[in-house]
């Protein structure tokens, strides 16, 4: 999963969906299928609709969208944020809230231009500033979160770990939202729950010779520990763009997550004094490439849900983990151990099941 630079929701998303970045309240709807328009009738034509003209009745069919191309767009989108997240794990001599900054930074560039043309406004309806303002610090901290992790951990790991984002969601939604919490979902969470702690192995658990034969536990299980409170923050974001529902603009959710990320950035670079340019043009390079396949990603997830369901929107996702491991065995030369491999599959079940379920109850 990626930071919740999320986008917001084109309608009410499941509890089944993981997080990282959905599409946006307020972005219109493509049509999944052909969709029939009738024209005017006997008494009038597209000319002259008040006047009768002795034209026939006549339908126009919209195009339908190329059979497969949201699940594309996933795919594209999962590509991008995998990417993004290879550049944050290779930028190691800057700090993980500095590299936040940045990509807050050149997003903004690209929003503005957008929120013009749009005409939506920078301030976003009365009744759900509040809201916009919880989105954007939520998202900001979940992206902060994740791209710590990704410095302290394995690329997998973290990826991984932020997989168990919709048990969070489903847990918060149940309590703020009063949505149903069913069997189900308390089976996804044990999945969950147990693919966490394959990936983690507490030495309470699993003995204290493995803190010993690995020199680097204690900084893999802060990173595990700081990607599962992304995957938290990730939660609370996505509960708190359910209630804003389609009432908000995606933008202009991007814009409240990107300039409140921008200022909480700064303040907290100010207080830790580790603003700083890069040395290495290289990792300047890097910072740019992270926002600009950040923002990719978000635009492609955003319109693959426009034009297909979640379900299997949320499937195609899980090849996140997949990009995470093949860059990491490539560009790291790091194997994965046969516990993060474990876990991962626990995760992915869940995550998964949880998906397919929703699907199946939206089908009937």
């Amino acid at each position: 999963m990626r930071p919740l630079d999320d986008t917001g929701a084109a309608k009410r998303q499941e509890s089944g969906l993981p997080l990282m970045d959905i599409p946006s309240p307020g972005s219109r709807q493509e049509p999944a299928a052909a969709e029939v328009v009738e024209t005017p009738g006997p008494g009038g034509c597209w000319q002259c609709p008040s006047s009768p003209c002795g034209s026939r009745a006549q339908q126009a069919e919209k195009k339908a969208p190329c059979p497969g191309l949201g699940l594309f767009y996933t795919l594209l989108s999962a590509f991008l944020f995998s990417v993004g997240s290879l550049f944050v794990k290779k930028v190691q001599d800057i700090h993980a809230v500095e590299i936040s900054a940045f990509r807050c930074v050149f997003q903004m560039l690209i929003i503005i231009p957008c929120l013009i043309y749009r005409k939506t406004g920078f301030i976003g309806p009365k009744g759900q500033r509040i809201y916009l303002l919880l989105r954007g610090v939520l998202g900001s901290n979940a992206m902060i979160l994740l791209y710590y992790a990704y410095q302290l951990t394995s690329l997998a790991d973290a990826t991984v770990i932020s997989f168990s984002c919709p048990v969070f969601t489903s847990i918060i939604a149940c309590v703020f939202l009063k949505e149903k919490y069913s069997p189900w979902d308390a089976l996804f969470t044990a999945f969950t729950i147990t693919g966490v702690i394959l990936i983690v192995r507490p030495p309470f658990l699993f003995g204290s010779e493995v803190a010993e034969t690995d020199k680097d536990y204690s900084v893999h299980v802060k990173g595990a520990l700081v990607a599962l409170a992304h995957a938290v923050f990730a939660a609370m974001t996505l509960v708190i763009l359910r209630k804003i529902g389609t009432s908000v603009d995606y933008m202009l959710s991007i814009w409240y997550y990107v300039i409140v990320g921008l200022i909480e950035c700064v303040i907290v670079l100010s207080i830790l004094g580790e603003w700083r340019l890069p040395h290495c043009g290289l990792d300047r390079l890097f910072l740019i490439l992270i926002g600009m396949f950040g923002l990719g990603g978000q635009m492609f997830l955003a319109k693959a849900l426009q034009i297909e369901k979640a379900g299997p929107v949320a499937l195609m996702k899980t090849m996140d983990v997949v990009f995470a491991f093949i860059f990491q065995i490539i560009f790291f030369n790091d194997m994965p151990s046969w516990w993060t491999v474990g876990g991962s599959l626990c995760v992915i079940a869940s995550s998964t099941g949880a998906a397919i379920r929703k699907w199946c109850q939206s089908t009937k």
